[in-house]
């Protein structure tokens, strides 16, 4: 026979009975315990840093000692492979096999995020210290290289004439791309027909398109075959060819996220299908939009190759896009960066830290703009709801009021 496992029962009091509650027979009740969930403990702590300490005793040893190896780039490689092997032995020594592989997977994910972070914090370093000894200087954003030659100082010339131009010849080739783009991704994901194939194969195609193709085509047909010359217009034009493949598929794939049912709803209340896209799908993939934006502005932002073959170089400053030539960030960069004289590689890298901040402060400003989530109303549509509810409750008020003002009798 078998024993069941049956609940403890309170110990009999002196009639027989259960004990009471407030005798000392009967068992007091355990505090809880509090789980946690999640979290990093000492032991966590403690396996890392050994790990990596030990790993990178080993990797020297290899190095220096052993193996003919050297350079700075394998010495870290090897170290991170020995400090994975060595993570997932020492946890082996310690938790379940399947507590390791997923401490593992952690431990990767995390160390590929560093990795990430410590690359872009030294790209800004290395130009931030580069260019800091031009940017430094108050007139490298208030004035263009017209009067400064090669061997002027520092505090002579600047980048103000390429800040201008990245602005507007990125401002125009946005004006360009977004609503052609936006277009082209309604068209493929809300129209469709036999049309949205041969559009998205061709979309698809444009997003590989090499950036020199782009403005050698801009070049060949709008300066040389209609005889426009080279200005920040037929630079933005290159650039609108860069952006609007990017937008588009980034486009696509947002709106076609947008759930089903909102369309059906949409439809179930008599709205048109234009109607339909303008309230509802496109709204509702606002964040997402934004998001294609950014990306396309990423993609021009920093483009040199078609900015050189339809803006052309000057060191003047030119405010207007549409006339004569127009220098970029991209370009200035390019051009004096190569140069063999100390003041223009300084005045090269501080344009590239120049261009760092125009585009983060681009981004921040598309974010802050149409970064709400789904359903989010802005501050004018919430006064006009506020505003609107006003009126239905002063509304409310006068009839229900009125009809003692028809009767006043009635009062009485």
């Amino acid at each position: 026979m078998t024993t069941l496992d049956l609940p403890p029962v309170a110990a009999p009091g002196p009639a027989g009975g259960p004990a009471p509650v407030g005798s000392a027979e009967a068992e007091a009740p355990r505090p809880e315990k509090k789980l946690r969930i999640g979290g990093v403990t000492r032991d966590d702590v403690f396996t890392v840093l050994g790990t990596v300490v030990g790993s990178l005793a080993l990797d020297w040893v290899l190095y220096e000692r052993v193996l003919p190896f050297s350079g700075a780039f394998g010495f870290l490689v090897c170290w991170y492979l020995l400090f994975l092997a060595g993570y997932y032995l020492v946890g082996r020594l310690q938790w379940h096999p399947m507590m390791v592989r997923d401490r593992l997977v952690s431990v990767v994910a995390w160390s590929s995020g560093v990795l990430v972070v410590a690359l872009i914090a030294d790209q800004i370093g290395y130009v931030a210290s580069r260019g800091y000894d031009a940017a430094q200087h108050l007139n490298f954003f208030t004035e263009s290289m017209e009067h400064t030659g090669p061997l002027d100082p520092l505090t002579s010339g600047g980048a103000l004439n390429a800040v201008v131009g990245s602005l507007e010849q990125l401002g125009l080739a946005t004006l360009f791309a977004v609503p052609l783009g936006i277009a082209a991704a309604v068209f493929m994901s809300e129209v469709g027909g036999r049309m949205a194939r041969p559009v998205r194969t061709l979309v698809e195609a444009m997003t590989a398109l090499p950036s020199i193709v782009a403005g050698l085509f801009i070049l060949g047909i709008v300066i040389i075959t209609f005889g426009f010359e080279k200005s920040g217009f037929a630079a933005s034009l290159a650039l609108t060819v860069m952006m609007m493949p990017i937008v588009t598929r980034a486009a696509e794939v947002v709106i076609r996220l947008v759930p089903g049912t909102l369309r059906e709803a949409s439809y179930a209340l008599g709205g048109s299908q234009w109607r339909t896209v303008w309230n509802v799908v496109l709204p509702t993939a606002r964040p997402g939009l934004v998001t294609a934006v950014v990306l396309g502005m990423a993609r021009g932002v920093g483009e040199t190759s078609p900015v050189l073959l339809t803006s052309g170089f000057t060191s003047q400053f030119n405010g207007n896009p549409f006339g004569e030539h127009q220098v970029s960030l991209p370009l200035y960069i390019w051009n004096y960066v190569k140069q063999p004289y100390d003041g223009m590689i300084a005045r090269g890298f501080a344009a590239g830290l120049t261009l760092m901040a125009v585009v983060l402060i681009l981004f921040v400003t598309a974010r802050v703009l149409g970064g709400r989530r789904p359903g989010q109303l802005t501050r004018a549509q919430k006064r006009r709801i506020d505003r609107d509810a006003r009126r239905l409750r002063a509304a409310a008020v006068g009839a229900v009021a009125r009809p003692y003002a028809l009767h006043p009798q009635e009062e009485q």
